[in-house]
């Protein structure tokens, strides 16, 4: 078979690989194909970030030094220290050297410029979160100082997460892509070519696939496909990804294939393996997947064999992440929002818990497209098994479950059968906040190590969240955050503003529901983006529905997602951007709570007309009582007990030894009794059926003679509830 190399073009996360390469190589390797990765942005920024390669960019800047910003020239001024500092700092955000943050937390020992202009703040910030936090902010300043540096003396197009980005962003042409291409390389170039070259000799493919998740990958991509088709034109090129998923559906312009050979949409293990039998022989032309070529006559043609079975989720593998450097990620810390935080330090395996999205309705979502609207799900005892093959295979036990929402019962089950294999590992996700997920999901997903959530609030409107289909009422949404909160879990919120018809009012009131949300502590972090309409979303597909206006735009043949448009019945969306982001940033540290929410705005507008106690009375509605729930069963957390009963004197004693204190329940003798015959059943390592809490009533009615009540509103079972004993819906 073809030896197969996959490529993550620079830039993503400088702390994580992404994991489009690990998933592809995990599915070839199921296959026995030979197959190989690597993630030129990390290997990129190793370079930029090395003595030689600061020594470098110091030397090419002396020309342009003169003309450059007084921050740039302190920079300059300031290289032998820049140079003195930067392994070292490289190496402690490898967490190789955690010692060096006592020194980088002095005052003397970083070189500063403009990114440290607020440093003041850091007491602030990170008052709470320890030195090595502190440093690692710092050191990010440090890095980001630098790319400032580079930014204006070598070229505009760096970012920490992105490499070129401007180019590839609403690019209906090709020509501004095709003029940077062809652009003579500067020092950055010519280092990623290095790179690339290196790996070329080393693994000696026949077949380079690019993953382009991001309009920020896509110039390296096609960087390092020219460099293919003008040194290696027998190596066939292929491009898949995020990006062309989304922006290059409808792709007309013949001049990307002068440096790609395909382009493939959605999935790309199906369109892989063709493409390799294709290129083997063993197929034809007719039989590709999913897949974009030029044709004989140089037209861009789309050939997708219908007839091939896609391939489910529960085929695909196990994400392989060999060939990656995984320990010498950077773990940065660039914002104080502590899900971005979550996001960017430490190293995080990506997994996919189901194919798509079960609920598929949103209308401001690209559900019209396969990643999202085919949904697949796959058994929880496999998922789990791919997690305990990655911890095996990387060391590492951080999971990111990186579904569109991830389904509740596929986390119960995952988290039932995490704990009762013993698998310790710490993970998180995006969901959705129904009210699937109740205080003692909530519970059991904290036990099986999950520490944050993310999922969208949206426009926190009830109109409004049933006008995009949310499936999610603001008064649901409050008593879910508060019951992931209550458990320990991190909740962070996507906010939107400028939905269709979204009015001056109702910005104003979904503001007062994230400042109650946040001082009911049912959220800890959020940011607000502004609606964006594309072309696969029911808005872009339908605007006259939702009240809304293409404005004209002329297509020339390469990108097509984001719509422009217009909506008359709506505010003036972009004046309340910069508002609603500092009350935010305000929120998360709980600060100015009590501000009323139109003090945000440095124009003109009416206070909120929502109650001030609305999400407090939302939370005290969500107490239900156990009566409610006897189809749902019940799991005990806990151990067995050790027990002592005197029948005498109508006396029971349940001793349960925990890891952090020990739990005793001093009850009646039939109580304990009761109790102690039964535990043992509710157990979550209990190989049995978990029982309903109707069976248990029932037989504590038969046994004891006495009404089900005297059990659900004794102290003990009381005692019991608080400390593991869990109603899980199954």
């Amino acid at each position: 078979m073809i030896k197969t190399l996959l490529v993550t073009p620079p830039l993503t996360q400088l702390n994580t690989p992404y994991p489009a390469t690990a998933y592809l190589k995990g599915f070839l390797r199921e296959q026995n194909i030979e197959a190989h990765q690597i993630d030129l942005g990390l290997e990129l920024v190793l370079k930029i970030f090395s003595v030689d390669g600061l020594t470098q960019i110091f030397d090419q800047a002396e020309d342009v030094i003169q003309e450059a910003s007084d921050n740039v020239q302190r920079i300059f001024m300031l290289q032998d220290d820049y140079l003195e500092t930067i392994q070292p700092v490289v190496q402690f955000l490898q967490n190789k050297d955690n010692t060096l943050a006592h020194s980088i937390c002095q005052d003397d020992f970083l070189p500063r410029a403009s990114r440290f202009n607020n440093v003041e703040n850091v007491e602030w910030t990170f008052g709470t979160m320890g030195i090595n936090d502190k440093a690692r902010y710092l050191s990010t300043l440090y890095l980001e100082d630098i790319g400032d540096f580079i930014i204006e003396t070598i070229t505009e197009d760096f970012g920490f997460s992105r490499y070129a980005e401007r180019i590839a962003m609403s690019a209906t042409s090709f020509n501004p892509i095709e003029e940077a291409i062809e652009s003579d390389p500067h020092i950055l170039d010519q280092w990623l070519l290095d790179i690339f070259e290196e790996k070329l000799q080393l693994f000696n493919p026949e077949f380079v696939a690019f993953t382009v998740p991001f309009p920020g990958n896509l110039y390296g991509a096609l960087k390092c496909g020219q460099y293919l088709k003008s040194h290696y034109p027998h190596i066939k090129v292929a491009m898949g990804g995020g990006y062309p998923n989304t922006e290059l559906r409808t792709l007309k312009d013949p001049r990307v294939f002068n440096y790609i050979d395909f382009i493939t949409l959605d999935d790309g293990e199906g369109p892989l393996m063709n493409l390799l039998q294709f290129i083997k022989g063993d197929k034809n032309e007719v039989q590709l997947q999913r897949t974009f070529k030029l044709t004989d006559d140089g037209e861009v043609t789309y050939i997708n064999q219908k007839v091939q079975n896609v391939i489910s989720h529960a085929n695909v593998g196990t994400p392989d992440y060999s060939d990656l450097l995984l320990d010498q990620y950077l773990s940065v810390i660039d914002v104080a929002n502590p899900m971005h935080r979550l996001w960017n330090d430490g190293r995080w395996n990506k997994l996919t818990v189901a194919h798509g999205c079960y609920w598929k309705k949103c209308t401001f979502c690209d559900i019209s497209l396969d990643y999202i609207g085919r949904y697949d799900p796959a058994p929880a005892q496999l998922i789990v098994d791919r997690i305990e093959q990655i911890v095996k295979e990387t060391g590492q036990t951080g999971f990111h479950f990186v579904d569109e929402a991830a389904p509740p019962l596929a986390l119960r089950d995952i988290a039932i059968e995490l704990i009762k294999r013993g698998t310790k590992i710490t993970w998180w996700g995006n969901i959705r906040f129904e009210k699937t997920f109740t205080a003692d999901l909530c519970r059991l997903l904290s036990a099986s190590g999950c520490v944050a959530v993310s999922g969208g609030i949206e426009v926190a409107s009830d109109r409004l969240l049933k006008l995009m289909k949310k499936g999610v009422t603001i008064k649901q949404a409050a008593q879910v955050t508060k019951a992931f909160s209550d458990a320990n879990i991190m909740v962070h919120a996507y906010l939107m503003y400028g939905f269709p018809t979204q009015n001056t009012q109702e910005t104003i009131d979904s503001l007062e529901v994230v400042r109650q949300m946040f001082a009911q502590k049912c959220l800890h972090s959020g940011f607000w983006h502004q609606f964006a309409m594309t072309a696969h979303a029911p808005v872009g597909l339908n605007p006259e529905e939702y009240k809304v206006e293409k404005e004209a735009f002329e297509f020339e043949g390469f990108a097509w997602n984001d719509l422009p448009h217009i909506d008359p019945t709506g505010a003036k969306h972009d004046r309340f951007s910069q508002g609603l982001k500092t009350s935010i940033f305000n929120y998360m540290h709980g600060l100015e709570l009590e501000l009323p929410v139109q003090n945000w705005f440095d124009f003109s507008v009416s206070s909120t007309t929502l109650d001030p106690t609305l999400i407090e009375d939302a939370l005290g509605e969500h107490q239900k009582s156990d009566d409610t729930l006897l189809k749902y069963s019940l799991i005990w957390l806990g151990k067995t007990p050790m027990v002592e009963i005197d029948e005498e004197e109508d006396w029971g004693e349940l001793i349960f030894i925990n890891k952090k204190e020990d739990m005793v329940i001093e009850t009646s003798a039939f109580m304990a009794d009761f109790i102690a015959e039964h535990i043992e059943g509710l157990s979550i390592y209990s190989e049995e059926s978990y029982p309903s809490l109707l069976s248990i009533c029932e037989a504590f009615e038969e046994q004891t003679g006495l009404p089900k009540e005297d059990l659900l509103e004794s102290e003990a079972w009381e005692k019991l509830r608080k400390n593991g004993l869990l109603l899980i819906r199954l």
